[in-house]
């Protein structure tokens, strides 16, 4: 699953980054640890040029009562061993809660890294997993839907993550799912709700997990109320050797660094950066 990510870059980046126009309320605060229930940032097909905050949980259209599907499995419950060479039919697209969503209400999750732990550890064990060459923000795949409160009639809108088998880095931070991240190239693919539902289930595959890269983190982010920045500070070393990688003293200020172009060092005996 995918149920702990962050978003810390500045509000000007991601709307440059996504060509996107953030609404009046929104602020440039941080969140180091985004959790089920929160409002959160997406680009989705009914306003693909524009970031809207949805809360962080799908609920059904058709429920009668409030709930958070924060992921949604691509192959729905076909490999239920969850086989990482499983390359078969996409079971999303017949399970109630998604099947809607998958066909025309797509989003773009905004993110800068996610949380993952063993399987049987979760987040007591917990692995930041980033780029490592700084290609961030980046985007989840996303389902959404908007949910009538019938207590008081109010219209909450929520999505998933769409998750996958586990790739190379996952993997080797013991997890047994992933993810789907999107190339920049297929961002407006996915929100296209006239996408051939064949071309839509085609782009639900795993990331490159070479591309990527892990470091501990304390497993006080299991609490929903930590969201100090330094939170993401590495405990111990990175699950692949990084020879050459970011530090950045001002990380706090600038949103765990500065963007890709910029000069970035290490100095002897340092532990290393945020990401």
């Amino acid at each position: 699953m995918c149920g702990r990510y962050t978003v810390i870059t500045k509000l000007q980046e991601i709307e440059k980054r996504f060509n996107v126009s953030a609404p009046p309320e929104a602020t440039d605060a941080p969140v180091a640890n985004m959790v089920p229930g929160s409002r959160a940032p997406v680009i989705a097909s009914n306003k693909p040029d524009a970031l809207q905050y949805f809360q962080f949980g799908l609920c059904p259209a058709w429920s009668k009562k409030r709930m958070l599907l924060i992921n949604a499995r691509s192959e729905g419950d076909l490999n239920k061993s969850n086989d990482r060479a499983y390359r078969g039919a996409k079971g999303i697209i017949q399970k109630p809660s998604f099947r809607k969503p998958i066909r025309s209400q797509r989003c773009l999750v905004v993110a800068d890294a996610f949380i993952e732990g063993p399987e049987k550890e979760k987040l007591n064990k917990p692995y930041l997993i980033y780029h490592k060459a700084q290609e961030r923000p980046f985007a989840f795949a996303g389902i959404w839907d908007e949910w009538a409160d019938p207590a008081t009639g109010e219209l909450i809108p929520g999505f998933s993550i769409i998750t996958t088998v586990a790739n190379s880095i996952t993997a080797a931070v013991g997890h047994h799912r992933s993810p789907v991240i999107l190339s920049r190239d297929d961002e407006q693919r996915w929100l296209d709700p006239q996408l051939a539902l064949d071309e839509v289930t085609e782009l639900l595959e795993p990331f490159d997990g070479r591309a990527y890269n892990a470091y501990p983190i304390s497993s006080a982010i299991k609490s929903p109320s930590m969201q100090d920045l330094a939170i993401l500070s590495p405990v111990g070393e990175r699950v692949f050797p990084e020879y050459e990688y970011s530090f950045s003293q001002e990380w706090g200020l600038t949103g765990m660094g500065e963007s890709r172009a910029r000069t970035r060092k290490m100095n002897e005996g340092e532990q290393g950066s945020l990401f």
